[in-house]
């Protein structure tokens, strides 16, 4: 694993990872939320809260697990793990929306990579060999790159995706912005939670099985009004 610089500078690193304004294109996507937020199934601080939550444990069974094999793969630069692990989080895209949406971020995100230059040849030959990148590949790479540690590293991603989700809720339940604020300190004992689960499964117990959100979803594709682009 990936170990030896400043706590300071760690920290410095993973909050430039983590920011909103990482130029990715997060904010143009909902993950499903604008159909929830439009059906009336999150309509207040307490149920955005619950959807969040409850976002976060299909994340913990299967996005944030291969995640954090992710960071493990580039820290051993093991080409072969990378690729299997990014092909898989690929297959269990089960929507267009959201195989879209990782695809683009991810795409993004490799290319600021490049273009910062923060990863070393090894790191670069092993991106440039997947015939496609999600976000987790290019998150794991870019934070393996600025050598933060896993467990930092697994709660910066997390971190950002609750972060999004609120930012979503603020504008379009709407909440205030101090409301949005309350429900972000609210959940990171949900992220803690999560990050402690995702490391703790073995291979053979990750599960993307979430058929209410890929409906929500496939719902989204047809929706007449709409902001984001999941």
């Amino acid at each position: 694993m990936t170990t030896g610089i400043p706590h300071i500078t760690e920290l410095l690193r993973l909050l430039h990872l983590a920011s909103p304004s990482l130029p990715i294109g997060a904010y143009t996507y909902s993950q499903g939320l604008e159909t929830a937020i439009e059906a009336g199934s999150v309509s207040d601080a307490e149920s955005a809260y619950d959807w969040i939550s409850e976002s976060l444990s299909v994340v913990a069974d299967f996005e944030a697990p291969v995640f954090w094999r992710l960071l493990r793969a580039f820290s051993d630069n093991n080409r072969a793990n990378v690729t299997h692990w990014t092909e898989l989080f690929l297959a269990a895209r089960d929507t267009q929306e959201f195989r879209a949406e990782t695809i683009q971020m991810g795409y993004s995100f490799n290319k600021l990579i490049l273009d910062l230059e923060i990863a070393d040849e090894s790191l670069r030959a092993i991106m440039a060999s997947q015939a496609e990148i999600p976000l987790p590949t290019a998150f794991a790479c870019a934070a393996v790159a600025l050598k933060i540690s896993p467990d930092v590293a697994l709660s910066g991603f997390l971190f950002s995706i609750v972060e999004n989700q609120v930012l979503v809720c603020v504008k379009s339940v709407p909440l205030g912005q101090v409301s949005g604020q309350r429900l972000l300190l609210s959940l990171h004992a949900d992220i803690a939670a999560t990050a402690n689960h995702a490391k703790q499964l073995e291979d053979d117990e990750l599960s993307n099985w979430s058929p209410g959100l890929s409906i929500l979803s496939m719902m989204h594709e047809v929706q007449y009004s709409r902001i984001y682009r999941s």
